[in-house]
């Protein structure tokens, strides 16, 4: 790998003037193509140490750099960068690479032999599935589907709270309205009314709470019935939902399993746990009551006891959890815990936050003033995905539509860093234009149209050396990095970025090039297009996106 054979050269030349290598990553990309395919600013870092100016540093460290396996060109620029310009030949190996590898070009080893579970989306039966069950499984399933690419062992948990206040506010309304527990959509009507009568009536609130216990200690067979009824389908409502957005759950877990072995815990630490007016709380960086004054565990509690059966379901070796930004103080306080009751298992938990979503006019909301959820936002873009697809060349069109607003949806989530808040716009969402989910498919549809004309016009793919070097190419054999590196940082919107310049890059080469015009060249271009292919294939796959071949 030329990456490889540089670091390697820079380090030797590094020793042979004496100077220490750093022990970060030496090189990088250039942000303009024009300026390389690998840069390194090490004189800049290292020219104090050596006692001379980085420019007089650069100039050293190139002189003795010498022949470098695959590098075809070396300069320096401004104050001391060092640029390399690769052979033509290692774009013309990528291409091949990338069209004779499919499902496993870009992967790598990093995460061989490791195990990771994944916990994310985790909606709560009795209620809607909301924005931040979408931005949680677009993130979490991406993240999931990136660390399998390093060679890990993922498993995916879910984890949903069928117990607390929230399921009773919605028994005490299926039973007020008179509501069936076997309509999904009647679940989160039942529970918008139990919520808004425990705020606004306080005789309403000692129902609430009766029932609450009830749902815990299985006391009542009219709440039992209810309950059973109405938690079978919330599951396989949101299994409907999970099918849509690509994911498949290995673990299940529910806070009602969780909340005993949580008490549990708690009880068996008092030295941790103190009694406070009657509840049980954990004093850290801020006070947290992990059992109440009515002896029922919080979800505090219920998280040390969700750690412990992670743990003996299946031995990790690291345990990612996905969940909004607002519960980060609440997790600081449970790792924090955690720490002094079961200390090997805490070092092997992850937080990744998420933040919101609102759209343009900052309220998340629709026309009639009715919540948006995240189920709604996606029929949402579906029905309006079935419009735009009216005309595509596609065979299924109800099909393709619910892959653009997949598509859509993910892309607005996975573009930026997983912490920021979203504004999302569902026009931009849709576009075709650029800088959207249904961007990248449409590019990926176009290069594989075009290999399947190719192999109807019995053009075969083959690559051409000494035209192998194009923007487009060089951005091609960056792929395997861009991958990696968004898995190391857990972070897809570095995959999504590269995704869109790739995109770009494929459709502006798209309108200068003739691909099939019966030339000599045919076959090289062809060769390109099916590395493309495979790329946007690949790229879509670990962001969790369809990848249609027509539209």
């Amino acid at each position: 790998m030329p990456a490889q054979a540089i670091t390697e050269a820079l380090k030797r030349v590094l020793s042979d003037l004496n100077i220490a290598a750093p022990d970060e990553k030496v090189l990088e990309h250039p942000a303009e193509l024009e300026k390389g395919d690998y840069a390194t600013g090490i004189a800049l870092k290292l020219a104090k140490q050596a006692g001379m100016a980085p420019r007089a540093l650069a100039e050293k460290i190139v002189a003795g750099l010498g022949t470098i396996p695959g590098v075809a060109k070396i300069e320096i620029a401004g104050a001391g960068f060092v640029n390399f310009f690769l052979e033509s030949k290692v774009f013309a190996e990528t291409v091949d690479v990338a069209r004779s590898t499919v499902g496993k070009w870009g992967r790598n080893a990093d995460n061989a032999g490791k195990k990771f579970m994944v916990e994310y989306t985790d909606p709560n039966p009795f209620k809607e599935f909301h924005i931040g069950h979408l931005m949680s499984n677009a993130i979490g399933e991406s993240v999931a589907r990136l660390i399998e690419y390093t060679g890990a062992e993922v498993k995916r948990a879910n984890y949903q709270g069928d117990v607390g206040p929230h399921v009773a506010k919605a028994l005490w309304g299926l039973k007020k309205l008179a509501l069936s527990a076997s309509d999904s959509a009647a679940l989160g009507k039942a529970y918008a009314a139990g919520a808004g009568a425990y705020e606004s009536d306080a005789s309403v609130r000692p129902e609430i709470d009766a029932i609450n216990a009830k749902v815990y200690d299985r006391s009542d067979t009219e709440v039992n019935k209810l309950y059973d009824e109405g938690r079978k389908t919330s599951l396989a409502h949101f299994e409907e939902l999970y099918k849509m957005l690509g994911t498949k759950f290995d673990f299940y877990y529910f806070e009602s399993e969780t909340a005993s072995r949580g008490i549990d815990i708690v009880r068996q630490h008092p030295d941790v746990f103190v009694q406070s007016e009657g509840a049980v709380v954990y004093h850290g960086s801020h006070t947290r009551v992990f059992i109440t004054s009515k002896g029922l565990p919080t979800y505090e509690a219920k998280e040390l006891g969700l750690a412990e059966m992670k743990a003996a379901a299946w031995q990790f070796d690291k345990s990612i959890t996905v969940t909004a930004h607002e519960q980060s103080g609440y997790f600081e306080v449970v790792i924090a815990a955690m720490q002094q009751v079961q200390p090997e298992l805490a070092q092997k938990l992850k937080h990744i936050t998420h933040g919101m979503m609102r759209l343009p006019s900052g309220k998340m909301s629709s026309r009639t003033g009715d919540v948006i959820t995240g189920e709604s936002l996606l029929n949402d873009l579906i029905e309006q995905a079935k419009l735009r697809a009216q005309d595509s060349r596609a065979d299924d069109t109800k099909q393709l539509a619910q892959d653009v607003a997949v598509a859509a949806v993910k892309y607005q989530i996975l573009k930026q860093a997983s912490g920021r808040d979203i504004v999302f716009d569902r026009e931009r969402a849709l576009s075709l234009d650029g800088d959207s989910g249904p961007y990248l498919q449409y590019a990926h549809a176009r290069a594989h149209q075009l290999v399947e004309r190719a192999r109807t016009q019995s053009v075969e793919p083959e690559v051409d050396i000494n035209a192998a070097q194009s923007d487009l190419t060089r951005l091609l054999h960056r792929f395997p990095e861009a991958v990696a590196y968004a898995a190391k940082e857990l972070e897809p919107h570095l995959l999504t970025n590269y995704m869109l310049e790739f995109a770009s890059a494929f459709n502006s080469w798209y309108a200068q090039e003739h691909i099939l015009d019966g030339s000599a060249g045919s076959p090289h271009k062809v060769a390109v297009v099916d590395a493309v292919r495979a790329t946007l294939s690949t790229g879509l796959h670990l962001l969790g996106i369809p990848a249609p071949e027509k539209m």
